[in-house]
């Protein structure tokens, strides 16, 4: 089956979500602090890491845990205050070249789509007319690009596309627990997606 479609999950690919991450990382240690639970950036990094070790499905609500002990009202109370400083957060970091690679797949006759992003966020980065709204394509003539093994690159696999994980930010230490989660391709900066793109597509036309 030849490929036609480049599915993006924006964030960790896309987006670099370098100042997401911090802010989150700023406003939980902030409201822990309020709570009288004192931490500090090790710390903060330490609970990040065993969130993304544990595949937890809300890696804010577990980082909370681990650093407030699992009290519930704690707990509670500190993601609540983390949901008011970084609920309406909205902020888009570019990866450098990427914009130059969508121009030059959507030059190839490439359909692109972006997940898990809103249009007016890819408006303001200069990319949004790259993508389509809706796809026509079987998910075995697709690629999908994603950052997290469990939300993006198992779902694809499970429908029948192609799947390259872009190592990135926080995800970056995500390992496949099992086939199921194995991506076909890793990269972990742009000339190596081009690359891996490259080679899936060839892969497929054989």
């Amino acid at each position: 089956m030849t490929i036609k479609a480049i599915l993006f999950d924006i964030g960790g690919a896309v987006d670099l979500e370098f100042a997401r991450e911090m802010a989150l990382d700023g406003a939980i240690a902030s409201a822990c602090g309020m709570e009288g639970v004192r931490v500090d950036q090790a710390m903060v990094e330490e609970a990040s890491d065993l969130a993304v070790a544990a595949f937890a499905p809300n890696l804010k609500r577990h980082m909370i845990e681990t650093l407030c002990g699992g009290e519930p009202a704690t707990v509670a109370r500190v993601d609540r205050r983390v949901e008011a400083m970084t609920g309406n957060l909205d902020v888009f970091q570019l990866r450098p070249g990427i914009d130059d690679l969508l121009e030059r797949l959507a030059a190839r006759g490439l359909l692109l789509r972006a997940l898990g992003c809103p249009t007016e966020r890819l408006a303001r980065a200069g990319i949004d007319h790259l993508f389509t709204q809706g796809l026509d394509v079987p998910p075995s003539a697709c690629i999908l690009v994603g950052d997290r093994l469990d939300k993006d690159i198992a779902p694809a696999k499970a429908a029948g596309m192609a799947t390259i994980q872009f190592r990135s930010g926080r995800y970056r230490r995500q390992r496949p627990r099992s086939d199921a989660e194995a991506p076909d391709a890793v990269v972990t900066d742009v000339p190596e997606l081009e690359a891996a793109i490259t080679e899936l597509m060839e892969d497929k036309a054989r």
